[in-house]
């Protein structure tokens, strides 16, 4: 079975710069994988936001290598794919926290555009335990400015904002079921609201990129190639991960996290 995004699907993209829904696993597959999250949670703390989890947990390299949201990410990006970054975003229930209106691109430090996102549900994503919420052919324009908020309510690392003034009417709310994929641009402005249910709302976002792409910002920066070759080798090879939480991914993740956050607050 493949997944390969027909061409109308593929223009959808390219047109409104996001796709969804796309299932690529049952929803007790989804359980699964939620299960092993949050069984390791238990042991080692939460993961939000921890930057690259792949590198540190078993099931979300098994999602981040998933041959057939990998089938959806080449009708994209083409035959060779590196997973450049990843992160479980999880919102608590009954939370004030949220996402801002903001665009992906804007602070990754890359020269071009050939990177999409891939947003897995771990659980029902909802308007209510909220949701992302996209903002149709914005991307078009390329890039918007923004300024940092540094609101601590805000998830991101600086709370980066668009200067933009957002029309409501025209967004639209990324519903998912568990097991469903949505993915986006990475010039699409896009925000998430607080979650108001009383549940969690569990997402792994992984971000793939062509390996013709370069970090501007540092020459250290690390992926892993996960379909086809790397023929350019402007990232430094990541170690694969074996066992959860192994002693010497943990110290690896812990400097590529700091890493990040170098480019971050440079750029």
């Amino acid at each position: 079975m493949s997944l390969q995004l027909s061409q109308a699907n593929q223009e959808q993209y390219r047109r409104e710069g996001f796709f969804f829904p796309l299932r690529i696993f049952s929803a007790a597959e989804a359980d699964y994988h939620r299960e092993q999250l949050e069984n390791l949670e238990a042991k080692h703390g939460l993961m939000h936001y921890r930057t690259k989890p792949y590198l540190l947990i078993k099931s979300a390299v098994e999602i981040g290598k998933n041959q057939l949201l990998l089938d959806a990410v080449e009708s994209l990006l083409g035959p060779d794919i590196l997973l450049w970054d990843g992160a479980y975003v999880i919102k608590e229930p009954n939370n004030k926290k949220y996402v801002s209106w903001h665009q992906d691109l804007t602070y990754w430090g890359l020269d071009g555009e050939e990177l999409v996102t891939a947003w897995v549900a771990l659980s029902e994503v909802t308007t209510e335990n909220g949701c992302m919420k996209m903002l149709p052919r914005s991307h078009h324009q390329g890039k918007y400015e923004h300024h940092s908020t540094f609101d601590e309510e805000n998830i991101l690392y600086r709370g980066q904002e668009l200067n933009l003034e957002i029309d409501e009417d025209r967004t639209v709310s990324v519903e998912l079921q568990s097991g469903e994929v949505s993915l986006h641009h990475g010039w699409t402005p896009h925000a998430s609201y607080p979650n108001t249910s009383g549940k969690r709302r569990i997402g792994l976002s992984l971000q793939y990129l062509s390996p013709r792409m370069r970090q501007t910002l540092t020459d250290r920066e690390s992926a892993t190639l996960v379909r086809g070759e790397d023929r350019f080798n402007h990232f430094r090879p990541e170690p694969p991960c074996t066992e959860d939480f192994a002693p010497e991914m943990v110290t690896f993740q812990v400097e590529v996290e700091r890493l990040k956050h170098e480019v971050y607050d440079t750029n």
